[in-house]
């Protein structure tokens, strides 16, 4: 029966390389790992990975927890981080809460204690203290993406600072009159989003001395319906229109440009549209955004918590000292976004 030794010996490689290259543990070069693939297939050797769990004490499973899989942010977190953990070797399990609060302790109170995970990546869920305790008491690592989460590392992005930013942008073309399409108060259950980036466009509008009218700042879903049927009504309503529109999420935004179209609404000619998010068709649409790269997102936090598997288990425990990361961001100026109309 072919065993690690002969891959090795065929392979030019030593038994741990191999067992590192094959089994998803500690860093092996992308040649060495793809000399003993070829071996094992050569040889036809398949890892016990059953073996290796009672030998390591691991699964080689990370666990993923989003609010939903239908929507382009969650689903490009989970892309970046499943490639960094297939080229590692790890499984990825994927729960989502379904934005149901009965769900959402089931998946934390159930499903990731008794399930086999070496870790658990959250993404936009804000985790109690008490939930992040339970996981950690058995040992398991938490990541989480969105915002800070208590005695855990973290990757966010500053929505309030983007938010601003963006509104800066159309102010900075010379818009007065600006107006904002954000989520409703359903949407404020983890991190605030929203609310984080309503305050973001008011902070801006009122250091610029700008009005803020009531009638323009309207609530959608995040999505490109929602905000196709709520700019419709922003921008047939009333008879002074406003010349931007500061969208909470590029869905949005371009939910929005959709909706300037049906009005004969050229834009930007005569409606800016921004939105925050770097999303794909944001080439299609010439949408200037505020590129978060979730996909890169996703992949980070893969490599961070692979990165704390690879520690000592008591340094795991004890000694390590939680990191919230801020991801960088950069404004992607394309032809959604100009100098407004002379009235």
């Amino acid at each position: 029966m072919t065993g690690i030794k002969e891959v090795a010996e065929l392979s030019g490689l030593s038994t741990a390389t191999v067992s590192r290259a094959l089994g998803g543990r500690g860093s092996v070069s992308a040649k060495s790992r793809k000399l003993a693939q070829d071996a094992a297939a050569q040889l036809g050797f398949v890892p016990s990975y059953a073996a290796s769990s009672l030998a390591s004490g691991r699964h080689h499973n990370i666990g993923v927890v989003v609010p939903a899989v239908n929507r382009w942010f969650f689903a490009s977190v989970v892309d970046g981080a499943s490639s960094e953990l297939i080229e590692a070797g790890y499984d990825l399990t994927l729960y989502t809460t379904s934005q149901n609060e009965s769900h959402r302790a089931t998946v934390l109170t159930d499903f990731l204690l008794r399930k086999r995970l070496d870790a658990v990546i959250a993404v936009s869920l804000e985790l109690a203290e008490a939930e992040i305790s339970q996981l950690m008491a058995i040992h398991r690592p938490v990541l989480g993406i969105g915002g800070p989460l208590p005695g855990a590392d973290s990757i966010f992005i500053d929505d309030f600072q983007l938010a601003r930013k963006a509104t800066e942008h159309l102010i900075g073309l010379g818009h007065r009159r600006i107006a904002h399409v954000s989520a409703g108060h359903e949407y404020e259950a983890d991190f605030k989003l929203p609310g984080t980036r309503r305050n973001g466009y008011e902070m801006a509008m009122q250091a610029a001395n700008l009005p803020i009218s009531a009638e323009w700042v309207q609530t959608s879903d995040f999505t490109v319906q929602g905000a196709y049927a709520t700019a419709r009504q922003l921008l047939g309503s009333g008879p002074l229109r406003p010349t931007a529109i500061f969208a909470a999420s590029d869905e949005m935004a371009i939910g929005t440009i959709l909706a300037a179209r049906d009005f004969g609404l050229r834009v930007p000619d005569e409606l800016s549209v921004i939105g925050i998010d770097g999303h794909e068709l944001g080439n299609v649409f010439g949408l200037t955004s505020f590129d978060q790269d979730p996909r890169g997102q996703g992949a980070l936090a893969a490599r961070k918590i692979l990165g704390r598997l690879e520690q000592p288990l008591q340094l795991q425990e004890s000694g390590h000292v939680p990191v919230a990361e801020e991801y960088p961001t950069r404004l992607v100026v394309r032809t959604s976004t100009a100098v407004p109309p002379v009235d």
